[in-house]
């Protein structure tokens, strides 16, 4: 939308495409155990036998010797010999605040420090890893993605978005560092596992020939946030994914949280899925996603590894048009109020808009009536459905040409309503090409392949906490 439309004011957070967003919050690992020397209480422990739900034949009482607090934990580490300060942590803890709605408490914030740390360490085995291959991200293609970043947000002035970075008690070089991760692990993925995946001709077409079958059914724009999770840091785990789901519900940018959080591939892509069937799901979370509108956020979702987040963010009948992309004429009616305006007076001034409103009978009503009242006029007959507020688009999508919304807005930014002059609705959406299906089974296989190596790296690495 250009800025001379002044129809619909949506508020843009910095980096919310992606590559930077409200990068989220929230989590405490595993706690470690101080040992100190105690007495044992006789028979407190009881002798449990490994089994597949308990491999390690943890008795359900347990003594613990010393004291244990899970909410304290050293503020850096040396991971195989790179030194992670206490500022790295605090300009990436910077960046997660500086981009949340609500503020984070002193007990999240704490929590969030822990996970900012293991994420600088995963970040920083993948750069690691990446150097040993000879797959080293250059600075020159880490400058490029700044400027990018910098060209996207800030009007190609990357000494703006430099500014903004130390604003908030960050830096440059915290964000950079950041890309250099992503960038390492793509690098990586592209040389030890894409090359492995294969699908099949046969694979495609098959996938293929049910979308067809199912033309007509539901599928699903989804958002994911993945945590993984074993037996024994299941309830840490989920711990953090609950921490999570509270920070987002007062208004954290799931895009962040997913870049900052998400133990999966698509982590890098804000945790978007793009459009799926419930059949492509896990059981567990197609039977929530069906239940779920546009808009809403649910979860823990536990399935087998580990517990999901998911957001809806838009829904659509497959091989169908997307209402969405119609493109809509639309005209913003509105009336200002004058500083210190009485409650009276304001009322009164909403009652004659309203019966204004009322009595338009088409889009060529509203020029010359609004002039009479005192309303501002303002036309656009290029808006996307898809770029209007949700709770509008709904509304809008509903309408006959010449229909208004209800009255919104308030004394301090006006009331206003917009009228449906014009709709120009989308062409159905043909089956998706051979080529991108063949590339959302690749995703798939890839993503479960890179979580089993980052694994790995984390399992050989030596790590040391200060």
């Amino acid at each position: 939308m250009g800025p001379q439309s002044g129809i619909i004011r949506v508020s843009v957070k910095l980096f919310s495409k992606g590559l930077l967003a409200k990068t989220g919050t929230a989590l405490a690992a595993a706690g470690m155990l101080g040992l100190a020397v105690a007495p044992m209480a006789a028979g407190a422990q009881t002798v449990a036998v490994p089994t597949a739900e308990n491999p390690f034949g943890l008795p359900e009482d347990i003594t613990i010797f010393g004291k244990t607090d899970p909410d304290r934990r050293t503020a850096t580490a040396v991971v195989n010999g790179f030194v992670i300060t206490g500022t790295d942590i605090d300009q990436r803890v910077a960046l997660v605040t500086a981009a949340s709605d609500a503020p984070v408490p002193e007990d999240e914030l704490l929590r969030l420090r822990v996970q900012v740390l293991r994420n600088l360490i995963d970040e920083t085995l993948k750069i690691q890893a990446a150097e040993a291959a000879e797959l080293k991200v250059t600075p020159d293609e880490v400058e490029k993605t700044y400027l990018q970043l910098a060209a996207q947000n800030f009007g190609n002035e990357p000494k703006k978005m430099d500014d903004y970075l130390k604003s908030i008690g960050s830096s440059p070089t915290s964000l950079k560092r950041q890309i250099e991760g992503e960038q390492a692990w793509e690098n990586l993925l592209r040389r030890n596992i894409m090359p492995f995946v294969n699908v099949s001709a046969e694979e495609v077409n098959d996938v293929l020939k049910r979308m067809n079958e199912a033309k007509g059914t539901d599928e699903y724009r989804l958002g994911e946030i993945y945590l993984s999770a074993t037996t024994e840091n299941r309830d840490a785990v989920l711990k953090n994914v609950q921490a999570i789901i509270e920070q987002l519900q007062q208004g954290g940018s799931f895009v962040a949280y997913a870049r900052q959080f998400s133990e999966a591939t698509t982590a890098v892509v804000g945790g978007d899925l793009g459009w799926v069937r419930l059949s492509q799901l896990p059981p567990q979370i197609a039977a929530v996603a069906r239940e779920m509108q546009a808009g809403q956020l649910n979860g823990p979702i536990e399935i087998p590894g580990g517990f999901s987040i998911i957001y809806l963010i838009n829904k659509r009948q497959v091989l169908m048009a997307d209402p969405n992309e119609a493109v809509l004429s639309l005209k913003q009616i509105s009336v200002n109020f004058p500083a210190g305006i009485s409650e009276a007076a304001a009322s009164a001034k909403v009652e004659q808009f309203g019966k204004f409103v009322e009595g338009l009978r088409g889009c060529g009503d509203v020029d010359a009536g609004a002039a009479a009242i005192g309303a501002q006029v303002v036309s656009n007959d290029q808006i996307k459905a898809a770029n209007l507020p949700e709770q509008l688009r709904a509304i809008i999508l509903n309408l006959q040409i010449g229909q208004t919304t209800p009255l919104f807005g308030g004394v301090q930014e006006g009331v206003r309503v917009l009228m449906l002059c014009g709709r120009d609705d989308p062409k159905d959406a043909g089956a998706p090409s051979f080529a991108a299906v063949m590339d959302q089974i690749e995703q798939e296989r890839v993503n479960k392949r890179a979580q089993r190596y980052l694994r790995d790296l984390r399992n050989d690495a030596y790590i040391e906490y200060n």
